[in-house]
C-alpha cells in the first residue's frame, strides 16, 4: 500500500484538522476543575472533539471518566495501543503567531501543541482512518487511547488503566524519531527553607507554574529602595539578551526579569529566568534568610543543571545524563522559600541511595528535601521483534538506520509493559516543544502519517515473531 500517496490526497482534511484541535486551548485549569471535567473545560473539550471525529469515521469510542478514552478499530484478541495527548502547556510569552490559532505559514503550522502532542495525534488519527478506509485486513485490534493530562502528572492514563486493558504493545507518537526505547526516571523533587522567619529583604519571589517547563519569566519585590540599585540592576541586566523592568520608591522595588522556555528534559536549552533574578539578588543582599534562598539557588541551578552540588548528579550508557529543572520558585513571608524541580534520571540510577546523599549534604544547610513523586524509568530491549518492526518500517519511509534513542521527557510509552515512543519529531529538526512560537513542518506531518499507518498495518495484520511467548 502507498501511504504516502494517500496521505498527500487528504492533506488539507488533515491540516484542518489540526488547526482546529491546536484552537482548543486545552491548559490545565486546576481552579475550574469539576467532576464533570477534571482538569478544567478546556482538556475535556479537546478530548471531547477527538472522540466526536472518532464517533462521526464509523469507529468504536469510549470516555473514561473525561480523564481520557480511545477511538478502536479492528478484531482479535490482540491490542496495539498508540497513545497520544490532547492537553498543552500554558502558552508563555514571546509569541508571534497566536499560540491557539494554527496558523500556516513558511511550510509550518505553529501552535502550542503543534508538535506536542496534537500534531502526532492528529498524524496517527488519520493514519487509523486511511487503514480503515482501505480495508487493511486486522487480526488485531488498533485503539488510539487519548489523555488529557499528560503534561500534569499522568493522571488520565491513570484513571484509564484502572478501567481498561494493557495493550499487547505499543507506541507514543510523542517525542523523536526513529525510535526512543528508553526514557529516564521522572521524579519530582521539592526544597524548602527549613525557617519562615524574615529579615525583610525578599518580600516576594515567584517565577514557573510548571516544573516541566523552564521559566521564562521571573518576578520579585525587595525592601531596599530602587535608588540604591537601579544602576546596579542595568548594569547586570546588560550582560544578559532577554527582557527585563524595574519600578519602585524610596521602600520598596520591584523586578521582572524574562527568560527562554524549553522543556524540562535538557535545561541547559533554556535560560531560567529565576536563577537570572536569584543570581543579581544574591548579590546585593545581607546575610538572613533572603541570601539563604537566593544563595542556594545559585549554588545549586546557577551553574549546573546536573545536579553535582546537591549530590544527584549520574550518567549511564543507556540513556545519559541526569538533569534538574529548577521549574516553580517561590517566596513569601507567609510560606517560606521553596524550589520546585522535575528531575529526569537515568535509566540505571540508584535512586535511593542518590536521594540520601542528597539528605546528607542538606543536613547542615538551610534548606531541606521532600520526593513528592517518582516515575521510574522505562526501558524496551533493543532486540525486540517489536523494536525491530519499527526500526525496518522507518527506514523504508526515510532511507536512513533507525537508531535507538533514550530521552528525559516522559511519555505515555512508560505505562506500557511494552511501549516506546515514536516520532514525530525527525533527525535534525529544532525541538521546539513548549517553547514560543511551537511549530510542525507540514512536511513531516505527512510523512509521519505515511509510517503511523505502515506501522499500525504491519503490527496488526500479523503477529510479530517471538511476540508471544
Amino acid at each position: 500500500m502507498n501511504w504516502e500517496e494517500k496521505v498527500l490526497a487528504g492533506q488539507d482534511m488533515l491540516i484542518d484538522d489540526l488547526k482546529q484541535l491546536v484552537s482548543i486551548p486545552s491548559v490545565l485549569d486546576e481552579e475550574a476543575a469539576t467532576e464533570e471535567a477534571p482538569f478544567g473545560p478546556e482538556p475535556k473539550r479537546a478530548l471531547a472533539w477527538m472522540l466526536e471525529e472518532g464517533r462521526k469515521a464509523g469507529f468504536t469510542v469510549k470516555n473514561v471518566d473525561n480523564m481520557a478514552g480511545h477511538i478502536e478499530m479492528g478484531d482479535g484478541d490482540e491490542l496495539v495501543g498508540i497513545l497520544c495527548h490532547v492537553d498543552v502547556v500554558p502558552a508563555g510569552s514571546g509569541w508571534t503567531h497566536g499560540p491557539f490559532e494554527g496558523v500556516v505559514k513558511d511550510g509550518k503550522l505553529f501552535g502550542r501543541g503543534a508538535i506536542d502532542d496534537k500534531g502526532p495525534t492528529i498524524a496517527a488519527w488519520h493514519a487509523m482512518k486511511m487503514i480503515k478506509q482501505s480495508g487493511v485486513p486486522l487480526n488485531k485490534r488498533v485503539r488510539l487511547i487519548i489523555g488529557a493530562d499528560e503534561e500534569s502528572g499522568f493522571r488520565c492514563v491513570k484513571r484509564y488503566f484502572e478501567k481498561e486493558e494493557m495493550p499487547t504493545i505499543g507506541f507514543a507518537p510523542d517525542a523523536d524519531f526513529p525510535i526512543i526505547n528508553a526514557e529516564k526516571g521522572i521524579a519530582s523533587l521539592s526544597f524548602q527553607l527549613k525557617t519562615q522567619l524574615t529579615d525583610g529583604q525578599l518580600l516576594a519571589f515567584q517565577s514557573g507554574n510548571r516544573t516541566n517547563m523552564v521559566p521564562d519569566l521571573a518576578e520579585a519585590v525587595i525592601g531596599i529602595g530602587i535608588s540604591e540599585i537601579k544602576d546596579q540592576f542595568e548594569t547586570f541586566m546588560d550582560t544578559h539578551n532577554y527582557g527585563y523592568s524595574i519600578v519602585g520608591n524610596e521602600t520598596e522595588t520591584t523586578f521582572s526579569v524574562n527568560g527562554k522556555s524549553a522543556h524540562a528534559m535538557e535545561p541547559d536549552n533554556g535560560v531560567n529566568a529565576a536563577v537570572v533574578l536569584a543570581t543579581f539578588l544574591n548579590r546585593i543582599f545581607e546575610e538572613g534568610q533572603s541570601k539563604d534562598f537566593t544563595q542556594f539557588i545559585v549554588d545549586a541551578f546557577g551553574n549546573e543543571t546536573r545536579g553535582s552540588y546537591l549530590g544527584l548528579a549520574f550518567n549511564d550508557h543507556i540513556s545519559g545524563d541526569t538533569t534538574l529543572n529548577a521549574g516553580i520558585v517561590t517566596f513569601s513571608p507567609e510560606q517560606g522559600g521553596q524550589v520546585e524541580v522535575s528531575m529526569r534520571y537515568s535509566v540505571t540510577y540508584p535512586f535511593e541511595e542518590k536521594i540520601e546523599t542528597c539528605l546528607e549534604r542538606l543536613k547542615d544547610s538551610p534548606f531541606e528535601l521532600t520526593v513528592k513523586g517518582n516515575s521510574k524509568p522505562h526501558h524496551v530491549d533493543a532486540n525486540d521483534p517489536f523494536i525491530k518492526t519499527l526500526q525496518e518500517i522507518y527506514k523504508t519511509y526515510t532511507g536512513e538506520e533507525a537508531e535507538l534513542l533514550s530521552i528525559g521527557g516522559g511519555t505515555y510509552a512508560r505505562v506500557l509493559d511494552k511501549g516506546v515512543a515514536f516520532g514525530m519529531l525527525f533527525p535534525g529538526r529544532e525541538d521546539v516543544a513548549h517553547q514560543a512560537d511551537e511549530y510542525v513542518y507540514i512536511e513531516d506531518l505527512l510523512k509521519a502519517t505515511a509510517i503511523y499507518a505502515e506501522a499500525i498495518s504491519r503490527l496488526a495484520s500479523k503477529e510479530e515473531e517471538g511476540e508471544k511467548e
